[in-house]
């Protein structure tokens, strides 16, 4: 078994114990440098990175293989990448780039095993007489057509 195939089974063990928790994304220079990326269904913290790092660190011989080990989370600002990451920003807002170069703003109201759902305000013409009237938009996107979803920052 190689290195590289003995941690992806230490990753898989970690997530199997750890249930809220998943792999987004776990890369390996040649020289053995090590970079995991974690979330989870409600949220990553501290505790829990280092729980992935000790688990996969106190499984590896050091005599074996020298390696250099980082667990994190993903960053405030990162795309989504994975489609659990969707169920735990419900009620957020978020930004939509589909295949089509379509760009969309609002907040994701509803996540399937097909797709998302957001909604958005805008202001429209009155169907009869003067002025504007504010009118709840929405679109469901299939996560197929998705190129980039990431959540707005607000403060």
């Amino acid at each position: 078994m190689t290195f590289k195939a003995k941690v992806d089974t230490l990753l898989e063990e970690v997530f199997e114990a750890n249930e809220s928790l998943f792999l987004i994304d776990f890369t390996m220079t040649p020289d053995s440098k090590m970079r995991i990326i974690i979330d989870g269904d409600e949220g990553v913290t501290l505790n829990d990175c280092m729980k992935v790092s000790r688990y996969v660190e106190h499984n590896l011989d050091r005599e074996e293989h020298d390696f250099s080990l980082e667990v994190m989370s993903p960053g405030a600002t990162e795309p989504i990448q994975h489609q659990r990451q969707y169920r735990k920003n419900i009620g957020r807002k978020m930004e939509i780039k589909t295949e089509n170069g379509e760009s969309f703003e609002g907040t994701l109201v509803n996540v399937t095993q097909e797709g998302v759902k957001i909604e958005w305000k805008t202001r429209e013409p009155k169907p009869i007489g003067k002025g504007k009237v504010t009118v709840i938009k929405e679109k469901e996107f299939l996560f197929s057509d998705i190129l980039e979803a990431r959540v707005k920052v607000i403060f």
